[in-house]
């Protein structure tokens, strides 16, 4: 699977203008990810001229990439936002999500080798070493990179173009929902637990279960809402 800095060979960003438009969409779907812009919020297009000094047609073309991968939306004489989705949305993402990543997670299992189970073992072992770290801000930052890198190993032992094609634009959508909608870098202070899963994960893989490597999977995706969102007060 290719990483968040690859994904612009779509031929979305030929051209001078298309490599600038490009790099402001990378850096500002970064910023989305990482809840450095919450939701709800407005994207100004002077903001960004001024910040990138370039033309209003890079910055309209980057926009526009956004609002397609589901991030912001472009609305008539307002401007674009920031998108907020409704809890219930949220959730059923998230019940999709996790049944794609347990397939995944199968197929994976099938196809593990020792190489491919030592490379997902050391993305762990810094995955726990950052969850020793003091800045809460570091923790969820690299937290975020870290977790993708354990699950685009995954995606590599599968071995499957298109699963990791596929998959590419539903990681980011949860990033994206888990750091905007409720709490802030809500999960820098569940790295511990979190990796528990992920050894549950990768012993299955290891073992070649398969049944077990979707189920420990899915269970992991699913738990993921009940980290990031605000309890529901009773009415």
């Amino acid at each position: 699977m290719a990483s968040e800095n690859q994904q612009t060979g779509t031929g979305r960003t030929s051209g001078a203008g298309g490599r600038l438009s490009g790099q402001m969409y990378q850096t500002v779907k970064k910023r989305l990810l990482d809840g450095d812009i919450p939701a709800g919020a407005r994207l100004s297009v002077e903001a960004l001229r001024s910040e990138f000094g370039v033309s209003k047609q890079p910055v309209m073309e980057a926009l526009r990439l956004l609002a397609g991968d589901g991030l912001i939306e472009i609305l008539p004489q307002i401007g674009s936002v920031v998108l907020s989705y409704p809890q219930h949305e949220v959730h059923d993402f998230f019940k999709m999500f996790a049944g794609f990543e347990g397939a995944i997670a199968a197929v994976a299992a099938t196809r593990a080798t020792p190489a491919g189970i030592r490379d997902l073992d050391a993305i762990s072992q810094r995955i726990k070493d950052l969850g020793a770290h003091p800045d809460e801000q570091v923790r969820s930052y690299g937290y975020r990179e870290l977790n993708r890198e354990f699950h685009e190993q995954i995606h590599n032992m599968a071995g499957s173009r298109i699963i990791s094609t596929t998959s590419r634009r539903m990681w980011d959508l949860s990033d994206f929902l888990i750091n905007t909608h409720g709490l802030p870098r809500p999960l820098a202070n569940h790295i511990p637990e979190r990796q528990e899963d992920h050894d549950k994960i990768r012993d299955a893989l290891a073992a070649g279960d398969a049944e077990t490597a979707k189920a420990q999977m899915e269970a992991h995706i699913l738990d993921t809402t009940s980290l990031f969102e605000e309890p529901v007060s009773a009415a």
